[in-house]
Parts: structure tokens; C-alpha cells; sequence
């Protein structure tokens, strides 16, 4: 990752960067709240995907392959899933110097919020929770 922690000169510059070596598995559904990222795929291939604003909350998804470029507005929540056999590589770059991460599972079950909000939240019971 390159942003103003690991390289101070950047900091003000209205940008970060950061290379993603992605074994196959998930990178979770997230969002960065200061930012729009750009990524274009070095090598292999990955199921990429957005998911737009309220209230059309409409998915856009696709297979990306090396030299495929991805866009992500500012806020949306995002995916990336290596569904293959081989590691994918992606270099991606961010409209902010501090982009920030929320990952959706963390905010949901890191314990902050009661477990009968969650649990409404997600039309299902505190057990399940």
C-alpha cells in the first residue's frame, strides 16, 4: 500500500495506491467513504462487482481479465473474488490520501451494534445473529 502513512509525501496530494495480490478467495463486500478507486488487473482473472445507490441497488458484476480496468464511485460497496486456481494481481489507485475501509461484515458483526437491531436489520432472529 502507498497512501500518506508509508509515504509521507503524498499526504495532500489527493491520492493513494495500492498493489493486490489476491489468492483465490474473497476480498469482502466494502466501501471506501473518502474515495473512487480505479483498478486495472495485471494478471489472472477476478469476479468483480459493485453494487449502485438506494434505491435502485442495482449489481454490476463482471469477470475481469488481465488488462480489464474496473471504476468504483466513492461510497459504493464493492467486491472482489478470485474464483480461480491461480493468484490475480491488480493495481488499483484511490481518489483520497486517506480513502478509508469499511468492511460490511465488521460493521454489521463486530459487536458495536445490539445483536435484535442486527437481527431486524437482516430479517432474521438473534440466534441466527
Amino acid at each position: 500500500t502507498a497512501n500518506q502513512v508509508q509515504i509521507p509525501g503524498l499526504n495532500t496530494l489527493g491520492e493513494a495506491h495500492v498493489r493486490l495480490d489476491v489468492a483465490p478467495a474473497l476480498l469482502p463486500p466494502h466501501y471506501h467513504p473518502r474515495a473512487a478507486e480505479t483498478a486495472l488487473v495485471l494478471e489472472g482473472s477476478v469476479y468483480f462487482g459493485f453494487v449502485s445507490s438506494y434505491p435502485d441497488n442495482k449489481l454490476y458484476a463482471k469477470v475481469l481479465r488481465k488488462g480489464d480496468v474496473c471504476a468504483v464511485p466513492q461510497g459504493l460497496v464493492h467486491f472482489l473474488h478470485n474464483n480461480g486456481t491461480a493468484p490475480a494481481t491488480l493495481y488499483a489507485s484511490l481518489s483520497s490520501q486517506n480513502p478509508g475501509l469499511v468492511l460490511l461484515g465488521n460493521s454489521l458483526f463486530a459487536g458495536a451494534l445490539p445483536d435484535d437491531l442486527v437481527a431486524k436489520t437482516l430479517l432474521t432472529d438473534q440466534h441466527t445473529v
